[in-house]
């Protein structure tokens, strides 16, 4: 008999864990793995984003799905205690771009030792099984069955995560958990994940990263969502940190409703863009038009341009037409993906929906349906853009959780 359960070692349920040990409750941690944090070592691509270093409204902004839920759980522990939080346990953090908040280390493998030693010093102890289901009595949930054996508790808290990664141990057996115990769980998708294309230059344009670029997600003819950075060309579509954060803004997958257009040059406006090509034009007049707008554009993607221009790649610049430049222009500026669907879910960052809102208490986590049964982390029907705001979510539920385990 412990104190409480906690079912997952990763992100949301070692601070859990730490938290609830620290209130001098006796803590069981089950963890399938052989070892904690597995998904947590490889997020932020081996840096760990482990929070964004900015205000509670400005983190409530980049939480499109059920940030409302999420606002008292925000006020009990918020970026500022996330980061007091791991430079106690000994880690220095820094802030980059966007205030994205890292290990001075840049080592993802810091965080997870720093939460490996805080439990250790704490006494939790950790049993390297897979939680097989909930023992609900009476209706309370009383412990859980895992590996043949019961373990007893007087509370239970699922931070299992979600589907994305399976292979770090997140398969979605939090869901089953829920669902098991009457709980609603929302329709799971992808989130944070690449996008397909049915566009074959993609394909072409394989490998090729786009740097300083303004991505626009269009909803028909709506802009939804535009940023300047990064991106990359793939053999089924686009990715990079500006698609993974667009993907969060698709709600419903529909055949030719969503689409991206690219800005090759957003530091030049339309009239400044165009005097650039005459300038360069000017130059190469002789030239074919493949070999005379190097400097603007990169090489690989000049002969699809060309193309889709329909000015080809072998015409002489001196007879490119007014009109011609001008749409040439307007490509620059709007350089058209279309998209037709989402990387599979194991390939997503994070994992959208989850254990229904409606049905846990946002002050203290706890199911409104089986007392004594409590969720944090991804496994609730809660996400955030990219930038270190879902492990905020993982934190700050763990932390609300943690009070009245």
């Amino acid at each position: 008999m412990t104190d409480t359960i906690i079912i997952g070692g990763g992100a949301a349920g070692c601070v859990a864990a730490v938290l609830a040990a620290r209130l001098g409750k006796s803590v069981l941690l089950l963890e399938k793995n052989d070892r904690i944090g597995r998904k947590l070592r490889i997020t932020g691509k081996g840096r760990c984003n482990v929070t964004n270093n900015c205000s509670n409204d400005e983190l409530m902004r980049n939480i499109p799905v059920n940030g409302r839920f999420l606002y008292s759980a925000f006020s009990g522990f918020g970026t500022a205690d996330t980061m007091s939080f791991f430079e106690e346990l000994g880690v220095p953090l820094k802030t980059e771009r966007g205030n994205r908040v890292f290990p001075v280390s840049d080592k993802a493998e810091d965080i997870v030792n720093a939460l490996a030693d805080e439990l250790k010093r704490l006494g939790v102890t950790i049993i390297n099984r897979r939680a097989e289901s909930l023992i609900i009595e009476d209706g309370v949930c009383r412990g859980v069955r895992a590996g043949g054996d019961e373990y007893r508790s007087a509370s239970v808290l699922v931070a299992c995560g979600g589907k994305s990664y399976p292979n770090t141990g997140s398969t979605g057996d939090g869901y089953i958990l829920a669902r098991s115990a009457g709980h609603t769980v929302t329709e799971l998708k992808p989130s944070l994940v690449p996008l397909v294309s049915p566009d074959s230059y993609c394909s072409e344009l394989m490998g090729l990263s786009l740097r300083n670029v303004t991505l626009r997600l269009m909803d028909g003819e709506k802009c939804i969502y535009s940023e300047l950075g990064e991106m990359l060309f793939t053999h089924f579509g686009v990715s990079g940190p500006l698609v993974l954060s667009a993907s969060s803004h698709i709600r419903d997958m529909k055949p030719n409703r969503y689409s991206l257009l690219i800005d090759l040059k957003p530091g030049l406006d339309k009239e400044r863009l165009d005097a650039r090509i005459q300038r360069d034009f000017g130059e190469n007049l002789n030239r074919d038009f493949i070999n005379g707008i190097r400097k603007l554009l990169p090489s690989k993607l000049i002969p699809v341009i060309a193309r889709l221009s329909g000015i080809g790649t072998e015409r002489k610049i001196n007879s490119i037409t007014k009109e011609e430049r001008h749409r040439l222009g307007e490509l620059i500026k709007a350089f058209p993906v279309r998209i037709s669907g989402f990387r599979p879910i194991d390939e997503a960052i994070i994992t959208s929906g989850g254990v229904s809102v409606k049905e846990i208490n946002p002050k203290t986590m706890e199911s409104k349906l089986v007392p004594g049964l409590f969720f944090a982390g991804e496994v609730i029907d809660a996400d955030a853009y990219t930038g270190g705001f879902n492990l905020q979510i993982a934190f700050s539920t763990a932390n609300a959780a943690a009070l009245y385990l």
